[in-house]
């Protein structure tokens, strides 16, 4: 298959390709498509087929459910069996954006969207062209990230093309994305609102909205599979191994030294993707270290700098041919909850504490 790659400006959608791409969907194809998170992989979400092809394209387990992405809010009450007063204040609040609600669904719902469950999960995506593609298809898009199941999730339709490219119809190409992180997932389907992934809203924010909010007890525990989309398989894994460093960046900067020459020691190719303050902390030695790869991924204090382009980072260690990569943890608070949510996976949990 040969698949058409368009270049689409976020400011002002090209109508004309918008239109190709949307009659791409309701053919039954997949077209992949920029959100301010990552990008996605859309198929008509009302057409059972056309969502297998998904699962198909992506290499992604079919018990794995997906997210209904849409362009009107008003289009909750359609999809969704209950909407109660907790939806219509997140909606007003942060829609569109980087939030995703799990409801009841409806019966129009195809069940391999939601991988026989009795809950959707729906979001309205802040993203001009994210927004049009759907509006002119005029059927909620499912999309999960437009990557090969288990690799980091694409933030640029050069991700897309080259994880997806001749196994899915078209890429509607925008640039890099803004928060870079996937979406908060929260579970409205029960009275306790429920945290399934952590994202771009962070629990705080919900907070504010909501009151008590919880976090699914299995993005704490690698034992468990988290119930949400995206969440219940090895996930946002380059093929280099990735370990992270916790601890004080006084303790940090000498076990990263020490790390690195073993590593070095074994002929492996090394790649280093730490913060400010702890390339800092290395000061002048850091031209030394024997790293094939080193970034500055940006300073603590600006996590959503760090969110933006760590996946990206983490490509790049592969297309440099990087062997093992060491980075950092992160406070699990705001948007570090996500971040370490990510990295956390990215590792398989391999965590040396310092």
């Amino acid at each position: 298959m040969e698949t058409k790659f368009w270049q689409v400006s976020a400011e002002q959608p090209d109508l004309e390709i918008i239109k190709q791409a949307a009659a791409l969907i309701r053919q039954g194809g997949l077209v992949a498509f920029p959100t301010e998170t990552v990008y996605g992989l859309g198929a008509d979400g009302l057409n059972p087929e056309a969502v297998k092809k998904i699962f198909k394209a992506k290499g992604r387990p079919s018990d794995n459910p997906l997210i209904l992405h849409i362009a009107e809010s008003a289009d909750v009450w359609r999809l969704a069996r209950q909407v109660d007063a907790r939806v219509q204040k997140l909606i007003s609040r942060f829609w569109p954006g980087p939030l995703t609600l799990v409801l009841p669904k409806e019966k129009i719902i195809p069940a391999e969207v939601t991988a026989g469950l009795d809950t959707v999960a729906i979001r309205m995506p802040r993203h001009p062209v994210a927004l049009a593609l759907i509006k002119e298809s005029g059927v909620p898009l499912a999309a999960p990230s437009a990557n090969r199941s288990g690799y980091p999730s694409p933030t640029t339709g050069e991700h897309v093309s080259v994880d997806l490219g001749g196994r899915i119809e078209a890429i509607l190409e925008s640039g890099p994305t803004g928060v870079g992180l996937e979406s908060t997932v929260l579970d409205l389907s029960t009275d306790l609102p429920l945290i399934l992934r952590p994202g771009g809203v962070t629990r705080e924010d919900l907070v504010s909205v909501l009151g008590t909010v919880s976090m699914d007890s299995g993005l704490s525990d690698p034992r468990q599979k988290p119930k949400s989309p995206g969440m219940k398989y090895t996930h946002y894994s380059p093929r280099a191994e990735v370990i992270l460093v916790q601890g004080a960046t006084e303790k940090v900067v000498p076990k990263i030294k020490e790390l690195v020459s073993q590593s070095s020691s074994q002929g492996k190719k090394i790649g280093l993707l730490l913060t400010a303050e702890t390339w800092a902390g290395l000061g002048a030695e850091a031209d030394e270290l024997p790293v094939f790869y080193r970034r500055n991924l940006g300073s603590v204090s600006h996590l959503e700098d760090i969110a933006h382009i760590i996946y990206s980072e983490l490509r790049n260690c592969d297309t440099e041919g990087v062997e093992v990569i060491f980075t950092e943890t992160y406070r699990p608070e705001g948007l570090g909850a996500a971040l370490m949510n990510r990295l956390l996976k990215a590792a398989g949990h391999q965590v040396i504490n310092v």
